[in-house]
């Protein structure tokens, strides 16, 4: 995958630079040498995702293209975590995520191998079960009340200013529209829920054409 205006060297040098300026803890070196070690991986992981996201050029990370920077911060806690069990730098590149792309993404959290961001500013997701190819924009809220885990389904758009909280499910293909929050409801495959009166969801079909405008599927 071609980095855009980076080498290898000078992408690591990068995060590092941002990881400083956000934690000047004095610890960079800890913070480059995990960085270093699970950094092609989660290069890999993130070619697989820009390569899936329609709005996104095939082949190419441009670490000044907001959404694709978040979900690289995401990928490189993520894998560090999993690979080493090191909380520290994980750690750091989640408070960089919140700092420099408004987004609460823990790195324990299993997102799916393919998602798309499309404005991350404000965005805050719970450890729940996500589907493959799921779209997030700004304001979106996925919460869990204490043993209430929310599950998404496959090929999900939440929109902006949405919720999904409890123990709600939200099947393969559908929507939750802008600012409609879903509590403890279920929304059913292929449906766009909408709000309706004292809290209810009015359910109507999905265009069938919709992801085509996020996704290569």
């Amino acid at each position: 995958m071609k980095l855009r205006g980076h080498t290898r060297e000078s992408l690591l040098a990068y995060t590092v630079a941002q990881c400083v300026a956000v934690v000047p803890d004095g610890r960079e070196a800890m913070f480059r040498a995990l960085a270093d070690a699970h950094l092609d991986e989660a290069l890999e992981r993130l070619h697989r995702c820009i390569n899936a996201c329609a709005p996104w050029r095939p082949d190419e990370f441009n670490v000044l293209q907001s959404s694709q920077h978040t979900t690289f911060l995401y990928y490189l806690a993520n894998t560090i975590w999993t690979r080493s069990g090191d909380t520290e730098a994980p750690t750091r590149l989640f408070l960089m995520n919140k700092a420099l792309n408004g987004i609460d993404l823990f790195y324990e959290i299993a997102m799916p191998e393919v998602f798309y961001i499309g404005h991350s500013v404000g965005i805050v997701l719970a450890k729940a079960t996500y589907g493959n190819h799921l779209v997030l924009y700004q304001n979106a809220t996925v919460g869990r009340h204490k043993d209430q885990i929310p599950v998404i389904g496959e090929r999900v758009v939440l929109y902006p200013g949405s919720a999904v909280a409890a123990g709600s499910v939200i099947e393969d293909d559908a929507v939750v529209s802008q600012g409609v929050r879903v509590i403890n409801r279920h929304v059913p495959a292929g449906m766009m829920a909408f709000a309706g009166e004292a809290g209810a969801l009015i359910l109507r079909p999905r265009p069938d054409d919709l992801l085509q405008e996020y996704f290569r599927l």
